[in-house]
């Protein structure tokens, strides 16, 4: 079985979270699911053009020494997005959600038997690498061969690796790329540009610059102050890599928002771009890693809706966010500030 760890939903599971009610028509009455047959030709055949995929786990943020919870934001925000309204402005028909990965029997067994900090950071490094970066890969280039464009909710963000690189095969391997390599725009507080020390949350765009899969990355919002020297020099000395920092933004305001995303479109060009949104650079929004200084949830949603309108869009995957920490925090707000971004991109999209 090629996604071992993949739930492929049916209609009734999303029925059984739609609150249905007399007179009003919701999102969730509306979407698509996978019909029964071989994935890939059921993806070939489906009239849905933005493919829906939930990566719940926190195993990668935990193997960058990060707070656990990023597992917890994909059901609330489907049962948010379900109960969105279907009318004019945004019907669903064109949507389909094609369920979730569950890896929660390998962060149990992890748990199970990881003696120390050092050996679960090992396992859980370990388990992106040789578990989840295979299976999410396979899946994503599956859904790029059949022209449809995944938006993935996530989980952390050592996922947007498998994302590149099966955006980046399946986009190649359709004829639509010349060659197995996308471009990036990525709203983050970090570059995630660690050392390959293993995969983690804190690495996915050096490992896919690496491997070949990344071409040009550009980075908005960068925080001057959590982001290592080595990091931000290795950042300024490729040229196929361009940031702006939260500080020149809205600190020093050298340079409007808007402007700074329109500069990371040119610097994209017209190939195939994947566009991520960390939720760490939210201002408040629960995360690994929150932020009190930050992007505000409309710049956000604004964000979102400006690059939507990018000439090929390769995928869209909103990570980071939480509903619950470990440490006991929660929010209400995560689940539906995902919902707003997902609609804003696919809106946007569509015009």
């Amino acid at each position: 079985m090629l996604y071992p760890h993949f739930r492929f939903y049916k209609k009734q599971d999303i029925l059984n979270i739609t609150r249905l009610r007399r007179f009003e028509t919701k999102l969730g009455e509306r979407v698509h699911v996978l019909q029964e047959g071989p994935v890939a030709d059921m993806l070939l055949q489906s009239k849905a053009r933005y493919i829906v995929v939930g990566i719940p786990e926190d195993i990668g943020v935990m193997g960058n020494y990060g707070t656990g919870g990023a597992d917890t934001a994909w059901l609330p925000f489907l049962q948010a997005f379900c109960n969105v309204q279907s009318t004019d402005f945004f019907s669903g028909e064109d949507i389909m959600i094609l369920g979730q990965f569950d890896f929660s029997d390998v962060k149990a067994l992890i748990g199970a038997n990881a003696k120390n900090q050092d050996e679960l950071t090992d396992a859980c490094r370990h388990a992106v690498e040789k578990i989840i970066d295979p299976e999410v890969e396979e899946l994503v280039k599956l859904i790029a061969q059949s022209g449809k464009i995944p938006v993935v909710v996530g989980g952390g963000h050592n996922n947007s690796y498998p994302l590149i690189k099966g955006a980046a095969k399946g986009l190649h391997k359709s004829g639509k790329a010349n060659t197995a390599q996308i471009n990036v725009i990525n709203a983050d507080a970090h570059a995630d540009y660690r050392v390959m020390e293993g995969r983690h949350s804190g690495n996915a765009f050096r490992y896919a610059r690496a491997d070949g899969f990344l071409n040009r990355y550009a980075i908005i919002g960068l925080q001057e102050n959590y982001n290592s020297q080595s990091m931000l020099d290795e950042l300024y000395s490729d040229i196929r890599i361009q940031y702006t920092t939260y500080e020149d933004l809205f600190i020093r305001e050298k340079l409007p928002f808007k402007q700074a995303l329109a500069q990371a479109v040119t610097f994209t060009g017209e190939e195939h771009t994947g566009i991520e949104l960390d939720l760490d650079c939210v201002q408040f929004a629960l995360s690994s890693d929150t932020t009190p200084v930050g992007f505000t949830a409309l710049q956000a949603r604004q964000y979102a809706s400006f690059l939507s309108h990018h000439p090929n869009i390769a995928y869209l995957h909103i990570a980071e966010g939480a509903s619950q920490l470990i440490n006991g925090r929660q929010s209400a707000f995560t689940a539906k500030l995902i919902c707003d971004i997902a609609i804003d991109f696919i809106k946007g999209n569509r015009s």
